[in-house]
């Protein structure tokens, strides 16, 4: 167990390979409860969405979901988040842990101009656990009277879990199909257990924070204060098709729109070490010898079998193929340029 914004959380339950291939070969349960949720309504709650986060909420239907940025004016990330539109004029933001007082203070101080809005930290409204794995539907179906095979990928839908009232999304964290499932605090525990009796079946077991990050990386989704932060935006981040390019009036827009045309000096990329060494968060980057940027994220695979990262170099090496060097310990270890995403699921 770590302290991890606020809350204790496991790092691992029966260790972090384990969890990480029974989520890639049958499915896994997190206990993410520990995420934010703020709520924004009233007649103008789209144009208060709309000005905050970068993706284009107008687009969402009722029922739908999308992931965005919430940005400062200088288009750098405040968070990601995830975006549910429960009604027309009601929307559900799901926000990182450790920023939820900082994100609901830059929410709040810029939708002042949007109309009648208002922004309502509901996080203790909620706890959220996920299902992630191709299995994730066998485990879930036999609680619930919501037809998930019907229910599409970054979707929800509302009923019952476990004769618990639940919100049921279409989402996850890790690469794989899942679901993430919102409920009662008071009822968590049950569900949990519940959760855990159905999946019996089918080998499910309960996974931390270590395997929740091995999953997420090999699946190339970024990490807010490693991969993406006040100091990138999301053209930088490789992230341009979260941006609502036909959409005016959204913080960072400006900055954006001239990252988009004229290019950014820094990208960030994928790469494989092509030697012997596992590159790991904040490791230089090294091109010919000198230091050209700093690895991010990085990690030794347990499904892939390969060491990999993420990490900011010049744009000038960004192309695919691209020989770089990571500085492990005072070593400088070989790795190349490759294709993101590192992992994609089959459908």
């Amino acid at each position: 167990m770590v302290p991890f914004g606020g809350w204790e959380m496991p790092v691992e339950y029966s260790g972090i390979s384990v969890e990480h291939m029974a989520v890639r070969d049958r499915a896994g349960l997190f206990d993410v409860s520990h995420m934010g949720q703020i709520e924004i309504s009233g007649r103008n709650a789209l144009d208060a969405v709309q000005r905050i986060s970068c993706n284009d909420a107008s687009k969402l239907a009722v029922g739908q979901t999308h992931y965005s940025g919430l940005l400062t004016a200088q288009g750098t990330f405040v968070d990601d988040l995830l975006v549910y539109r429960l009604a027309p004029q009601h929307f559900l933001l799901v926000v990182n842990a450790s920023h939820i007082a900082t994100d609901y203070a830059h929410i709040t101080a810029n939708i002042a101009g949007a109309g009648d809005a208002v922004a309502v930290d509901a996080s203790a409204r909620y706890a959220l656990l996920a299902v992630q794995g191709p299995k994730a539907l066998d485990v879930l179906q036999p609680l619930t009277g919501i037809d998930l095979a019907s229910l599409k990928y970054y979707w929800f839908a509302h009923g019952e879990v476990a004769n618990t009232r639940a919100t049921v999304s279409r989402t996850g964290y890790t690469g794989e199909d899942g679901f993430e499932i919102f409920i009662p605090p008071a009822s968590a525990d049950r569900v949990w257990l519940a959760l855990l009796e159905s999946g019996a079946h089918v080998n499910l077991i309960p996974c931390g924070l270590g395997a929740r990050d091995t999953l997420r990386l090999e699946a190339s989704m970024r990490l807010h204060g490693n991969d993406i932060d006040d100091t990138r935006t999301p053209v930088e981040a490789d992230l341009g098709w979260i941006v609502g390019w036909k959409k005016t009036g959204f913080l960072g827009e400006e900055v954006l729109r001239r990252q988009k045309a004229d290019g950014t000096s820094q990208r960030l990329v994928g790469f494989e070490m092509t030697e012997r060494g596992i590159a790991r968060a904040s490791y230089p980057i090294l091109s010919n010898g000198a230091t050209v940027g700093h690895v991010t994220s990085g990690t030794q695979t347990p499904y892939l079998k390969k060491a990999i990262g993420l990490g900011y170099v010049p744009a000038a090496l960004a192309t695919i193929g691209t020989a770089i060097d990571i500085d492990i310990r005072g070593r400088a270890t070989r790795a190349r340029i490759v294709p993101l995403p590192f992992y994609k699921r089959s459908r």
